[in-house]
């Protein structure tokens, strides 16, 4: 049994009890041309280890450490503006322009080309967007076009001739991005959105009946649009689509049991969002089921400094903008929600953490110089490398937490993953609590587990701490020597703040 001085959060595991399948796509990233996620993060040529082709050779390897399995691109908000055709062909032929979103400048000296490049030397999967705010579905299809399409055609022929010779071959498609958003260019209102994507879509579709393709949902759950929207898109897209889109961030005001909260307040979200996808195919009486794309999620402290845009005359390139210096809280908080994504693999097939280098994001790079991990590196990789078959619905008894804005929210965040061909078992465990340790009882016996593999936590008395570039090492994952398994019963103390991997071999 657990210590005495602690609370106790109750588990019972059973291989029979299956939420769906451990997704690859849970584990995608998000790479926009904002600030120096691009230029001096995936792409450096002057860089002392930067390839034939100018990626920094030092992010692919931390990308493939991290486990990333697809890629989002070239946006986000730097989408709704965007002109394909100016980062193919030539590079001193590429013109710069003005990026609005992000009031910086775009030299386009990477382009859908480079990016299939990189994507192919990350061993990650494309997730393209197209440009729904400033142009429409013809623009859509020439960018399908262009990147699908085998030869014989002229924009086909374009990219052979500009060093592609094969194909793209880029199933997943986002049909724009946060189009409800006052602050995006080429925003819009429901009506007017669905019938563009409902076109587009139709006309993809036309191309490639097998496309994976990607409404926009509402920014954010609390838009005013939020409900409404996806029902005025739904009514016109849902057999058109696969996925419809789900954006949400988190920040620390200050408050940190409030921002340990923010796994529950993102299993609010999805909850709400699957009762409207599923209100719309009652409605319409479909027998399809669309589900989520979760494509941009992460802690941003949007409010701090490191989120204020270029003003005025200043149109840099690859400015420093929105470069958050993450905590070991904050790893906790993604490890937490990327816990929720898997508890709800059912309805949420694809995910992206937003971003992947430099911008929000668990790689930093220096110019010219060192890449290194941030804290929320850490149980992103971990989740990513040992979660695999399938995700299993848990029974959890756990006590309460209370903070300033939240109330009743579980003090133990788990989910396991069973994976039969392996012969393993993974529990993932988050407390929330700000201030007490947990201890962690768990009925396995189903399971007929034979030894504990590995055992981690991720923590700090300073819950504060951060990496640098400097030091990314002081603070990593490490052993924790309090888990115990006596036949079907599996008992570890969880501290507070904290992120937890248990891995069990099976008997056979």
């Amino acid at each position: 049994m657990g210590n005495q001085e602690n609370p106790t959060a109750k588990i019972t595991i059973d291989p029979a009890f299956v939420v769906g399948p451990v997704r690859r796509k849970t584990f995608g990233a998000f790479v926009e041309h904002l600030g120096r996620c691009v230029y001096t993060g995936i792409f450096e040529p002057e860089h002392p280890k930067a390839d034939e082709d100018g990626f920094r050779t030092d992010v692919l390897e931390l990308t493939k450490e991290l486990g990333v399995s697809t890629v989002r691109y070239p946006g986000g908000n730097f989408v709704s503006g965007y002109r394909w055709e100016d980062g193919v062909g030539p590079k001193g032929d590429r013109p710069t322009r003005l990026d609005l979103a992000w009031h910086s400048s775009d030299p386009n000296l990477v382009g859908v080309d480079e990016f299939a490049k990189w994507s192919e030397k990350a061993g990650v999967e494309p997730m393209m967007a197209v440009n729904l705010g400033t142009r429409g579905t013809q623009e859509a299809l020439d960018l399908l076009e262009y990147s699908n399409i085998k030869g014989g055609t002229a924009l086909s022929e374009q990219r052979k001739a500009n060093g592609a010779v094969e194909p793209h071959n880029i199933k997943m498609w986002c049909l724009g991005n946060e189009m409800d958003g006052f602050w995006q260019i080429g925003h819009k209102k429901a009506g007017e959105y669905a019938r563009v994507a409902a076109e587009t879509a139709r006309a993809m579709r036309m191309v490639n009946p097998d496309l994976e393709l990607v409404a926009c949902g509402s920014s954010a759950p609390t838009m005013p649009t939020f409900g409404e929207w996806e029902r005025v898109v739904l009514n016109e897209t849902y057999e058109l689509v696969d996925l419809i889109s789900a954006h949400q961030y988190f920040e620390d005001f200050g408050d940190l049991q409030e921002h340990l909260s923010a796994g529950h307040r993102m299993e609010a979200f999805i909850k709400d969002l699957v009762s409207h996808i599923d209100h719309v195919k009652s409605a319409i009486k479909s027998q399809k089921q669309v589900n989520i794309s979760f494509d941009e999620w992460n802690v941003w402290h949007m409010s701090r400094d490191e989120s204020k845009a270029p003003t005025g005359d200043d149109w840099p390139v690859a400015p420093v903008l929105l470069e958050d210096r993450y905590t070991v809280a904050d790893a906790v908080v993604v490890g937490d929600l990327l816990i929720t994504l898997l508890r709800n693999t059912d309805r949420v097939h694809s995910a992206s953490l937003a971003q992947l280098v430099n911008v929000i994001a668990p790689i930093m790079t220096e110019p010219g110089g060192r890449a290194w991990k941030q804290t929320t590196f850490h149980p992103f990789a971990l989740t990513s490398q040992h979660a695999a078959g399938t995700v299993l619905n848990l029974a959890v008894e756990s006590p309460r937490l209370d903070s300033e804005k939240t109330s009743g929210f579980t003090a133990l965040s788990a989910v396991a993953t069973y994976d039969a061909e392996a012969n393993e078992a993974v529990v993932f465990a988050v407390n929330r609590s700000a201030t007490d340790a947990l201890t962690l009882d768990g009925a396995v016996g189903s399971l007929n587990p034979a030894r504990v593999i590995e055992a981690v936590t991720y923590t700090n008395k300073d819950p504060y701490w951060q990496a640098t570039a400097d030091d990314s090492t002081s603070v990593l994952p490490s052993e924790n020597v309090s888990v115990k398994l006596d036949g079907g019963r599996l008992t570890t103390e969880l501290p507070a703040v904290s992120w937890s991997m248990i891995r069990l071999a099976l008997n056979s």
